[in-house]
């Protein structure tokens, strides 16, 4: 099994009115191919800001893709000019599926006319064998109707209709691969649970790579072999699924697992969370950016930031602590 994606020190900012924003911080992360992969985090993590800057699609100005590689089945990304990354990579090759299909869905056109412009678009098919296709992509992803769907605008679609309509979008050119920007967000559980589960029928079906972001570890579980865990901008852990949830060793991972529900919480026990709020990304971190934040912090934490390194096969950690005998590393 091949690597399809490779991102090495990957560095975004964004330059604004209040000063520079310090989004993404020297990523660096690799897929193979047909391979799930989840990366979690709260809101402001970074992980959408990730994804975006390997495709390009952050507006410059304000941001700015200050260093680093992505190369994809060995092209480097960051280098492509706009053009050759338009029509040969966006939709074609890497196709994304994004949070609000109310907002990324033209209200004025049918779903119809958006699915076959890009299939006109990326393959040259006339307008019948487009339609066609695109009635045929609608049915693959649980539609009803589907011909006579394609005629229909997104107001006359539900929160869950309009979500599977963005996915028949995003797989409208056969890609390989999908990246889903917390596509269940805002949807009610069962349709959360319809989509996943549609996600990973068409994964395995079409032997996609996928990148699924959220920030919800209870969809992890059933989803991605493996997890990246992000925090202002950094990776500061990387395991499987398996390790995540049985040895996890960062202690922002420990409470994210640790504010989850469970089905074995006693009545009278409450939900954890997290004290203090996410850093200022106005402001250049020096130290690690959870210690102000984190119960296991010590003095080296707020004056160096740790990298990323080998605590077991497949999993490295950015922490200065132990948190299992609670002793510097």
């Amino acid at each position: 099994m091949g690597r399809i994606l490779e991102v090495k020190d990957l560095v975004t900012r964004f330059h604004t009115a209040e000063g520079t924003v310090y989004a993404v911080n020297g990523v660096s992360f690799h897929l193979d191919e047909g391979e799930p992969l989840a990366v979690v985090g709260e809101s402001g993590c970074g992980k959408s800001v990730t994804m975006m800057s390997v495709l390009r699609l952050l507006p410059e100005p304000p941001a700015q893709i200050a260093s680093g590689t992505a190369f994809f089945k060995g092209r480097d990304l960051l280098k492509m000019s706009e053009e050759v990354i338009e029509h040969d990579v966006r939709g074609r090759e890497i196709a994304m599926v994004f949070q609000d299909p109310m907002t990324s869905l033209n209200p004025v056109l049918t779903i119809g006319y958006q699915i076959e412009e890009s299939l006109k678009a990326h393959l040259d098919l006339e307008d019948e064998p487009a339609r066609e296709r695109a009635a045929d992509l609608l049915a693959q992803v649980g539609i009803p109707e589907s011909p006579k769907r394609l005629a229909a605008y997104p107001h006359q679609f539900s929160g869950g209709m309009r979500q599977r309509a963005m996915i028949a979008m995003a797989l409208a050119c056969e890609p390989s691969l999908l990246i889903a920007d917390e596509p269940t967000t805002a949807l009610d559980v069962t349709i959360q649970a319809q989509i996943v589960e549609l996600m990973l029928e068409l994964r395995q079906r079409r032997k996609l790579s996928l990148i699924w972001i959220t920030h919800d570890l209870g969809v992890v579980a059933g989803l991605a072999e493996r997890v990246l865990v992000m925090y202002a901008g950094y990776i500061v852990e990387e395991a499987t699924v398996d390790d995540l949830y049985d040895r996890p060793q960062h202690p922002y991972t420990l409470a994210l697992l640790a504010a989850l529900p469970r089905v074995d919480r006693r009545r009278n026990q409450r939900l954890k969370s997290i004290p203090g709020a996410p850093p200022n990304l106005l402001v250049q971190p020096h130290g690690c950016p959870f210690a102000p934040r984190c119960e296991f912090a010590i003095s080296r934490c707020r004056t160096e930031n740790p990298g990323l390194t080998d605590v077991g096969p497949n999993h490295r950690i950015a922490c200065w602590i132990d948190v299992r005998t609670r002793k510097q590393r």
